[in-house]
């Protein structure tokens, strides 16, 4: 049997649809008319992991074959399958139809699509998606050296976007453009044109939230705070007061990762790329993973230290689009703990003590003191330094670059 179970719903839309019909014949017949009135086509979907569009819901009498479904790929050809191997939307009425029928048959529930591990492919945008006389908004996904993949917003459907504004593009953010041109090569649609503007708007993105595991209760009463009969600090003193709270450790996305290899890892190739004085290549890693998967925090992290010291407006935009993500996470008033010492933790403490220290350099001190109490509430072991700062912060002292320093 499958991992997943059967969506809410499914056994009493399965008994409404049946409710007049009996016999395999009227009962297969019943179920395509509910597709029919219930599900919106042409549609996009997926059959074997590729995007095609959804043409038609069929039944032909046979009751061995049962529904059918006819397809058209990208490159426009055609191509009947069976219905019950069309993967929809995940909430949607097309997916909540495909699991009754499942369950009809007697087929385990229809799998999500797998976070993917490798290069995804989305459905392609078409000609009316792309309205020349307006500014149109795209979600960027991977902005390279003149280019950018998008997806448009409000659909799954991508975009190459040429543009000599790119170099102001960041992963996640959607950007509005006032299109030239749009034209198709080799069967991918492209658009030209200039930015507008470019906003973060995380909700905008249809992410779905990085999962939480469940780690039991973090005591503070576990924790060492110095020697006994020493002071708590400050920062300590309401931390300690709370006492025990839930532990979490968050869903960690990697694209790119081979499963069946344990060194494979290519955020870990890009901090390599970057060390060998290639920052291209590095930044050209990251990027791709993004647009696999916008919730990679630690490529939104590792973005923000590529641009750090040369530009910190544009740091600052990396790493504040992984908190916010990482933020979808976190319920108003999450009181949880997720401590450094469980690693995958660690890609949203890494954003938001970027998002800190730019905050401080770009002398938004009220921000930065904000968020690094936030930090020091979330992991209380501070393994970042996060309490050597706030004083500092709160003192009004500038930001100063250590490394500099030193030298």
């Amino acid at each position: 049997m499958s991992d997943f179970e059967w969506p809410d719903g499914t056994e009493a839309l399965l008994d409404e649809i049946l409710i007049d019909a009996y016999g395999d014949d009227e009962q297969l017949w019943a179920i395509r008319q509910a597709f029919e009135d219930n599900v919106k086509v042409p549609v996009d979907v997926f059959v074997t992991g590729e995007p095609v569009e959804l043409v038609a819901i069929d039944y032909d009498g046979n009751t061995r074959r049962g529904l059918t479904a006819k397809c058209r790929r990208q490159d426009a050809r055609e191509h009947v399958v069976a219905a019950s191997e069309v993967v929809f939307a995940d909430g949607s009425a097309g997916a909540m139809h495909v699991a009754a029928y499942r369950k009809w048959l007697g087929l385990d529930p229809a799998l999500h699509r797998p976070p993917a591990t490798r290069r995804t492919r989305r459905h392609k945008a078409h000609e009316e998606d792309l309205d020349l006389g307006a500014s149109i908004e795209l979600i960027v996904l991977a902005p390279k050296e003149q280019a950018a993949r998008c997806r448009v917003l409000g659909t799954e459907r991508e975009v190459t976007l040429r543009s000599r504004d790119v170099w102001n593009m960041v992963s996640g953010e959607i950007v509005t453009v006032r299109a030239r041109k749009q034209w198709r090569y080799a069967g991918h649609p492209y658009l030209s044109g200039d930015l507008e503007s470019h906003r973060l708007d995380v909700k905008a993105l249809d992410l779905i939230p990085l999962r939480l595991q469940d780690e039991g209760l973090w005591d503070p009463g576990d924790e060492y705070w110095g020697e006994e009969g020493e002071p708590l600090e400050d920062w300590e003193k309401p931390i300690v007061a709370r006492g025990p709270r839930p532990c979490f450790e968050m869903e960690q996305v990697l694209p790119g990762a081979d499963p069946d290899d344990w060194d494979s890892d290519p955020i870990l190739e890009a901090v390599d790329l970057n060390a060998a004085g290639d920052p291209v290549g590095a930044h050209r890693k990251l990027v791709a993973m993004l647009a696999v998967d916008l919730r990679c925090l630690d490529a939104h992290a590792h973005l923000g230290n590529l641009s750090f010291k040369r530009d910190p407006e544009e740091a600052v935009r990396h790493y504040e689009v992984g908190v916010r993500i990482g933020e979808l996470s976190l319920t108003d008033g999450f009181e949880g703990v997720l401590p450094w010492g469980l690693i995958d933790n660690r890609p949203l403490l890494r954003c938001m003590h970027g998002f800190g220290l730019c905050q401080w350099r770009l002398g938004r001190e009220e921000d930065a003191a904000t968020l690094f109490e936030r930090m020091l509430w979330l992991n209380p072991g501070d393994n970042q330094g996060i309490r050597f700062l706030l004083p500092q912060i709160r003192a009004g002292e500038p930001w100063k670059d250590d490394l500099d320093e030193r030298d």
